[in-house]
């Protein structure tokens, strides 16, 4: 292997790195704006008259 080819790859690897890094971070900030858009979403829920009404699944019908 040729001394330039090591620069080169190593210069490609640290940009790949980067890139990884802010894509990482992308993801993390999308994922905690749709927890907090969810969280917003479960807080906007009318809450039932009667808090017995909605706790139990009819799974036989």
């Amino acid at each position: 292997m040729d001394v330039t080819q090591i620069a080169s790859l190593a210069t490609s690897m640290a940009a790949a790195q980067t890139s990884d890094s802010v894509n990482v971070l992308m993801l993390k900030k999308a994922l905690d704006s749709q927890a907090a858009t969810a969280a917003g979403l479960l807080q906007a829920l009318p809450l039932p008259a009667n808090p017995n009404i909605g706790r139990n699944v009819n799974t036989t019908a």
